[in-house]
């Protein structure tokens, strides 16, 4: 009877489920693996923020060494301060500049989004790269995912990120965008705002503040 009763036991023991501790151990790793994959998720969104902030002070590297050579901004043809005014041609003068790094396209895909980069001015002599997520800065950023782009550059740039004060704003109506030209202008009146799915650029005031 002994016997028969220790069988029991053991098979009963055979098939026990998991433990207290082992089902604990399993949550921990579980949770383990959830963390390293949200923080992986966070280091590459990290990387493309900073990939699209390269860009654009990559860009505003070659205005300043276009000034330097021409004496004159590139899009600004007239010699009066300001860029990509009436039939101007930022991209003529990008292209047929010889850089080292010279440019071929005026835009950048990170992820699921492309990012289109103009020159151009908001109001007389406050010239400025102008960011937007399509072409001809039609297209409204998506939130939060394009609009933290925008969060991420202003912060950078202003260590705020406030879309309605600063070097760094955003806008939602773009007056002009010409992708054969590269070509952008905001009008001098428009409201700047904080970045919202009602954002179609923020634009980069890289010689002077609005």
């Amino acid at each position: 009877m002994k016997n028969a009763q220790t069988r029991k036991d053991s098979e009963f023991r055979d098939k026990a489920g998991f433990t207290l501790i082992e089902l604990a151990i399993v949550l921990v790793i579980i949770g383990i693996i959830i963390g390293a994959v949200l923080k992986g998720q966070d280091l590459v969104e990290n990387a493309r923020h900073k990939r699209l902030g390269a860009e654009i002070k990559q860009w505003e590297v070659l205005i300043w060494t276009y000034f330097d050579r021409e004496r004159r901004f590139p899009g600004d043809a007239g010699g009066n301060g300001t860029i990509g005014e009436a039939t101007e041609d930022p991209k003529a003068d990008f292209t047929n500049a010889a850089f080292a790094s010279q440019p071929s396209t005026n835009t950048l895909t990170l992820g699921s989004s492309t990012f289109y980069i103009y020159f151009g001015n908001a109001g007389a002599k406050k010239n400025a790269i102008i960011v937007c997520v399509s072409d001809g800065c039609t297209g409204t950023f998506s939130a939060p995912e394009e609009t933290g782009y925008a969060k991420f550059f202003d912060g950078a740039i202003d260590d705020t990120a406030d879309g309605a004060a600063g070097r760094v704003l955003g806008f939602d109506t773009v007056t002009t965008a010409l992708s054969a030209t590269w070509r952008a202008e905001i009008a001098s009146a428009t409201t700047a705002t904080n970045y919202t799915s009602a954002t179609k650029a923020f634009a980069y005031f890289f010689d002077r503040k609005r």
